[in-house]
């Protein structure tokens, strides 16, 4: 199906890992006609790079919040966004495992994002430019929003002369256990949630607003109804 991919921004974080992981199954990279052209650029850059491209050739990009029109005038045209969180310090193997959303503007064209997918290694899905948005904001809460509540639970931490990094392997404890839902608010213990509050508000205090709003989407989550808190400043929650 594609035999040639040339693959802009090899020397980024995903580009690296997608062009190494080529290179091991063997497609043959960066040729002179191309079979596709796969743009692993910032997403600002995505449109102003797709117009400097020759028509012709399939173009793909890797983002998951730009949708297909950023590679106009490009027809034949799809994205595939690994679901993954990268760095450059890793390799191909950080696709393994992982998902991918493709959105694909034929049958043709999803038929070659399937196929790009599982050389890559990754496990694909379908997804519709309009729903790109909902999308990518679950990617963000899932992957960027626990990089702050780890900033937040290590400041408490911290606070009391604890290591921030012994938090580390109880966070990846909780995704190895499938997400099971334990402590105070998964039983209903609410003095241990006041308790949790009193000690915000003298060690992090502007935490307090953070904990709350978690606390009552946790109780959500447990299917517990939540009681009602003031905050220190004496707004009360929803």
């Amino acid at each position: 199906m594609i035999e040639t991919i040339h693959v802009i921004g090899a020397r980024g974080r995903v580009g690296g890992a997608v062009s190494e992981r080529l290179a091991e199954r063997g497609v043959r990279l960066n040729a002179r006609e191309p079979d596709l052209v796969l743009l692993c650029v910032p997403d600002r850059a995505i449109a102003e790079v797709a117009l400097t491209l020759p028509l012709g050739p399939w173009i793909g990009h890797v983002s998951g919040a730009t949708g297909l029109d950023a590679l106009a005038p490009h027809t034949r045209r799809l994205s595939l966004h690994p679901l993954q969180s990268f760095t450059k310090a890793r390799g191909a193997e950080q696709l393994d495992g992982a998902w991918a959303a493709v959105t694909a503007a034929s049958s043709e064209a999803r038929s070659i994002g399937f196929w790009l997918a599982e050389t890559l290694g990754l496990r694909a899905f379908e997804l519709s430019d309009d729903r790109r948005a909902a999308y990518h904001a679950g990617a963000a809460i899932a992957s960027n929003y626990l990089v702050t509540l780890r900033a937040a639970a290590g400041r408490l931490l911290e606070a009391v002369g604890a290591p921030p990094e012994a938090l580390d392997p109880l966070m990846r404890r909780v995704i190895d256990n499938g997400f099971e839902l334990t402590g105070p608010i998964a039983r209903g213990d609410w003095e241990t949630v006041e308790r949790h509050l009193e000690a915000i508000r003298e060690h992090a205090p502007e935490l307090e607003e953070l904990y709350l709003l978690l606390a009552e989407a946790t109780a959500a989550v447990a299917g517990r109804e939540f009681p009602r808190y003031e905050l220190q400043q004496g707004e009360s929650t929803r």
